[in-house]
């Protein structure tokens, strides 16, 4: 079934507004959606994975694009929903735009320059070939550049994750158990679930592998005071909370109040009692300050410059600056050093991102342990084997996309050394001694 001829002046239209890079292209297909209601959900659905299939391959198909005698929108616009759909099923196409699409679709890219193939930004093409290498470098573009799969999270709390398999399949939606998160899965089409009971009722939350492994090293326990520093829209708060089974106490804390919003429905939804939502002005605000050495396990998932996640957002690598990263270093550094106070002696910190350079990751960590003797790092490998999940890591937690199958996450578990014991207060019949320490009044 052809999609109407309107669906490419649709998608040209808000693919001008996606490449002016001043917000999210997620934000704007959903204001665009919401200004044309009249779009059913497969026109909205291939408007969106033609954008995103332009925004992967935005490098390959400029090129292209720039020759012809259509104009150069018109013919990103073509290239990005025939990738996306398919050119059968787009009605409304010209010849010659026709044999067009068919010259496109018998390239070889793999006879192309290495950047072009990669379709990143040479800023970064330069920095993922002085880290991994240029070989390496195209195998990870190549994982980046192809749409992420739908993975679940099995809430604890109120089901098992065969349970969620079942009761999937009746929809029926196939799902697979992962190989590394204990309670996630993998379904394997992309169907809608926000109409699901399961979805309605709290037994399932939409969340990467990644991310949940990410959750799972904490080791937060039955119990515990427990804080989620930078919690965002609580995807991992909601984890870290069912694996303390609803018991102790859980801070959610960001600067921003409209992601804490979003977890407030999330929240409801999980059944979980423990979660403490908290709005901070910053890392030194006075509401983190009271708690400095009570809290058993801290996470730490730093504001970063996102590229690991860019088979999701894959706008961030047009939008993100080269210039943007040190300033993500200095806060980075900042949130770890202030998130650090508020470990008890023998606590944990994971410091995380979904960062994909060593600037906002191995760095950090060891930068912050030269400044923080009372610190030791544990390795990862150690952290892993303590929670029986099946990765080989060496001191960090290096997750890649064309490795694991999942977003791009670094993870670096730091625990404070015990702290020395409190010299007893005298009692108030005992002299207390004088101080000989040498100076004079």
């Amino acid at each position: 079934m052809r999609l109407p001829p309107a669906i490419l002046a649709n998608t040209e239209e808000v693919l001008r507004e996606i490449l002016r890079f001043t917000a999210p292209a997620d934000t704007t297909l959903s204001r665009y959606f919401k200004d044309h209601p009249r779009l059913g959900s497969r026109e909205r659905g291939a408007v969106a994975e033609g954008i995103y299939a332009i925004l992967r391959n935005k490098s390959f198909f400029t090129d292209f694009a720039e020759a012809g005698q259509s104009p150069t929108m018109r013919r990103l616009t073509i290239l990005g929903l025939a990738e996306a759909v398919g050119v059968d099923a787009l009605g409304g196409l010209t010849e010659e735009e026709t044999e067009f699409l068919n010259r496109i679709a018998q390239i070889d890219r793999t006879l192309m320059p290495a950047q072009m193939q990669s379709n990143l930004p040479k800023w970064l093409f330069d920095k993922f070939v002085a880290q991994y290498g240029e070989a390496e470098t195209l195998q990870l573009a190549h994982a980046l550049n192809q749409p992420a799969p739908l993975d679940l999270r099995v809430n604890s709390i109120k089901a098992t994750r065969d349970d969620v398999v079942a009761k999937l399949a009746e929809a029926p939606i196939a799902a697979e158990p992962m190989p590394y998160a204990p309670l996630g899965l993998r379904v394997l089409k992309k169907p809608s679930l926000q109409n699901l009971p399961l979805f309605k009722d709290g037994a399932i939350e939409v969340q990467d592998e990644g991310s949940q492994v990410l959750a799972q090293i904490v080791g937060a326990k039955r119990g515990e005071m427990v804080v989620d520093f930078c919690a965002g829209a609580g995807g991992k708060t909601l984890a870290l909370g069912a694996m303390m089974r609803n018991t102790g106490r859980l801070y959610a804390f960001d600067v921003s109040e409209k992601r804490l919003a979003k977890l407030k429905p999330r929240l409801a939804r999980s059944g979980l009692s423990n979660v403490h939502p908290v709005q901070i002005a910053h890392e030194r605000d006075a509401k983190v300050k009271r708690l400095a050495g009570k809290i058993d396990k801290v996470l730490v998932d730093a504001p970063c410059s996102g590229l690991g996640t860019l088979r999701r957002n894959p706008d961030v690598k047009w939008r993100q600056k080269e210039t943007a990263i040190a300033e993500m270093q200095e806060k980075q550094a900042a949130i770890l050093d202030g998130a650090a106070r508020l470990l008890k002696g023998g606590g944990r910190l994971v410091y995380a991102t979904c960062s994909l350079l060593d600037e906002e990751n191995d760095q950090i960590v060891e930068q912050f342990l030269k400044q923080h003797e009372e610190f030791t790092l544990v390795p990862m490998h150690q952290v892993l084997a303590e929670q029986k999940i099946a990765l080989e890591m060496g001191d960090y937690l290096k997750m890649l996309p064309h490795k694991h199958q999942t977003d791009g996450f670094f993870a670096a578990v730091l625990e404070r050394k015990p702290l020395p014991p409190r010299a007893p207060k005298p009692k108030d019949d005992e002299e207390v001694p004088a101080d000989d320490s040498g100076t004079e009044e």
